[in-house]
């Protein structure tokens, strides 16, 4: 193998990469002797076929496979002997190559930026804590209770009214054209009144009726309903008020503890403020991590590798065109965005890459590694969010190698997080439930956009 460099930046390096005939025959020789070990052949058995009868049949069919193979072992090998940093894939393209020919082929390797991290041990952080009051605990379990309600039938001669539950037959159609459909009806359904679980104006039509009333309920479905043959349509429901339940006062006591298999409500009280304090404790985690975050984006400017960053904002692009598929669809197919929204976006995909980078510095010259326990815990925690399809999970993680290095990248970072946290002042700072809950900006807000929010502050 010979090396050539045609070109080198700080960010690049193009190299020019010729393999001998030879070479390639001493792989085509190899691969044909694994491949006579199996093959049949009449007149011959299996593994005693001469190389010239091996060449004849299946040279060519090899040859593919061999020149593949020659590539990227060549290209491993010099990435390794000339100590270089790929940040993504090399590009590969093969110039020259025929038949018993060499092989000419070039690479270009756009490299990972020189890195200097700044003094982890001057970074100073304040943590902001809350913790569980009774007041908040109350209100838990005051929701709790309304999710484990009981309701009981309302005996006495009454209209109904919000907040009652109704028992009702119905049986709809749409209006242009008086035809039924699929789930617009139903037998001895309930409905609580002003829950908004009904389409608009619903609920409101059977306020103030009573048990064996009759009702023509006239509505118009959404516009974007989820059943297309439904959305915007008008539609009329036979409705028959069959009965009136209504909500029994739930007492938070002992026998509510024990209906919800507690011994207690003291421990039924434990339990929720355990779990509270989690939430909190979380919250504290997500709002210190941002912090610094944003100090590592700001101590840190280098040149990124562009990339890294094109791929990072095109699937900045696909998420929107998820979140946005109705309104692309209006727009003839295509995402639109304005030149503001453009750099708003390449900054947040510039922001991501160089914390990641920079992450990814600190991790590796600090040989924090990842260990397959740790990995073990992230697959069981993701598998636990899917109850009854465990085994799916655990198996589609065990079987697809980029799930698991797409699932093992937020572990490895909340890794280098906690090492950095170790190193940091970090100072405890008391505030509200409200403020620590309080939902911050996009968490991937970027230079540009804290510079002009500070200059409308000083403005």
């Amino acid at each position: 193998m010979q090396v050539k460099e045609l070109n080198k930046t700080e960010m690049s390096v193009e190299l020019e990469v010729l393999v001998t005939a030879a070479e390639i025959d001493q792989e085509v020789d190899a691969k044909l002797e694994e491949v006579g070990k199996t093959v049949k052949i009449a007149g011959f058995r299996p593994g005693k076929v001469p190389m010239n009868i091996l060449k004849q049949k299946y040279g060519k069919s090899v040859l593919g496979e061999v020149l593949e193979k020659v590539v990227n072992d060549n290209t491993a090998k010099i990435i390794t002997d000339k100590a270089l940093r790929p940040a993504l894939q090399p590009k590969i393209e093969v110039t020259e190559f025929d038949e018993g020919k060499d092989l000419k082929f070039t690479m270009k390797i756009e490299l990972l930026p020189e890195i200097k991290v700044m003094d982890l041990k001057t970074v100073k952080l304040e943590k902001p804590v809350a913790k569980v009051d009774k007041k908040s605990v109350d209100e838990t379990l005051e929701k709790i209770a309304s999710g484990n309600r009981d309701t009981e039938e309302v005996t006495e001669a009454r209209a109904t009214k919000k907040g009652d539950i109704i028992v009702m037959d119905f049986h709809g159609r749409t209006a242009a054209d008086n035809k039924p459909h699929e789930g617009m009806h139903a037998h001895d359904a309930q409905l609580e009144l002003g829950s908004g679980q009904f389409i608009p104006g619903f609920e409101d039509q059977l306020t103030g009726k009573s048990v064996g009333d009759k009702v023509e309920v006239k509505v118009t479905f959404p516009a974007e309903y989820h059943a297309a043959e439904l959305a915007g349509q008008d539609a009329i429901f036979d409705v028959e008020v069959k009965g009136i339940r209504q909500v029994k006062p739930t007492q938070i006591d002992d026998d509510f503890a024990k209906k919800l298999g507690l011994d207690s409500e003291q421990a039924l009280r434990d339990i929720v403020e355990k779990q509270m304090q989690g939430e909190f404790d979380n919250f504290s985690r997500q709002k210190i991590k941002r912090a610094l975050l944003d100090i590592l984006d700001e101590s840190h400017d280098f040149t990124l590798p562009a990339g890294m960053v094109d791929l990072e904002y095109e699937s900045i692009l696909q998420q929107i065109r998820i979140e946005r598929q109705a309104e692309i669809a209006k727009e003839g197919g295509e995402l639109k965005l304005d030149k503001d929204e453009e750099e708003e976006l390449r900054a947040i995909a510039e922001r991501r890459v160089r914390l990641g980078l920079v992450l990814s510095e600190i991790g590796r010259t600090n040989n924090i590694l990842i260990a397959d326990a740790e990995m073990q815990r992230a697959v069981i925690a993701e598998a636990q969010k899917y109850p009854g399809q465990e085994r799916e999970v655990f198996e589609y993680y065990r079987t697809n190698r980029n799930a698991l290095d797409a699932l093992r990248a937020p572990v490895y970072e909340d890794k280098v997080v906690d090492f950095i946290l170790e190193l940091a002042t970090v100072t405890d700072k008391d505030v509200s439930v409200d403020d620590l809950t309080k939902v911050d900006e996009d968490e991937h807000y970027t230079r540009k956009g804290k510079a002009e929010k500070k200059a409308k502050k000083s403005a």
